[in-house]
């Protein structure tokens, strides 16, 4: 079977979180850029605000779309949905790329072993990823927010390690999790990934898995 490779081609992960109901505009928006499809999955948002705290209005639905393209295709389409979902204004929305090594089930992708990490120059932003159980993301966002983080998105999931697992008339229960997606500026994303280590015992089995990735560009912060 004849596959039409390239070598050379670099990926990008496009990330968008919008509000509630927009995930599948950006999936449309991204089509018609080259984007051949993407994920929805669903979350909430956090806003650092008292007031709304105090009436429950502090979590707001969120989607978050991720995308996969060819290097310049992201480029473009971060820059061109940017402007469509009027990205520049409060509220509206934030995205991000992030750099991959190999890319599969995309048009035309092969797995390469030669692949290398792509390095991001002139790095001014970190996606931080905290993965806990059912409950704790709260304390995730406090611990980022005290050292200096305007908050995150919380999305909910699986886990499936051994010993996680609880017995149900003999069936084995998986607990939900919950991933927590924060954006810092890299001067201080040390001070945040402290700060949540310290307040969930990170480092402790089975408390949880926190990750950070560089990112290419961002838009929607303030």
């Amino acid at each position: 079977m004849e596959t039409n490779v390239i070598a050379g081609i670099n990926y990008d992960i496009l990330c968008f979180i919008v509000n509630d109901g927009m995930g599948s505009k950006v999936l449309k928006l991204g089509k018609q850029d080259g984007v051949s499809g993407g994920t929805v999955l669903y979350g909430f948002g956090t806003v650092n605000n008292n007031a709304l705290r105090m009436l429950g209005l502090d979590d707001i639905r969120k989607e978050i779309v991720i995308l996969a393209a060819k290097k310049e295709v992201a480029e473009y389409t971060l820059e061109d949905l940017s402007k469509k979902l009027k990205l520049e204004k409060r509220n509206h929305g934030i995205a991000f790329t992030i750099p991959i090594v190999n890319l599969l089930g995309n048009r035309n992708c092969v797995y390469s072993q030669n692949a290398s990490s792509r390095k991001v120059d002139n790095v001014m932003h970190q996606a931080i990823f905290t993965i806990v159980d059912h409950g704790q993301a709260e304390q995730v966002i406090d611990a980022a927010v005290a050292a200096g983080s305007q908050g995150g998105t919380v999305i909910t999931g699986r886990g499936s390690g051994s010993h996680e697992t609880s017995k149900l008339f003999s069936m084995d229960i998986e607990p939900e999790k919950e991933i927590v997606m924060i954006l810092s500026e890299t001067h201080t994303t040390d001070a945040i990934v402290a700060s949540i280590s310290n307040a969930i015992e990170i480092e402790k089995p089975g408390n949880g898995v926190l990750f950070t990735l560089d990112v290419n560009n961002t838009k929607g912060l303030f």
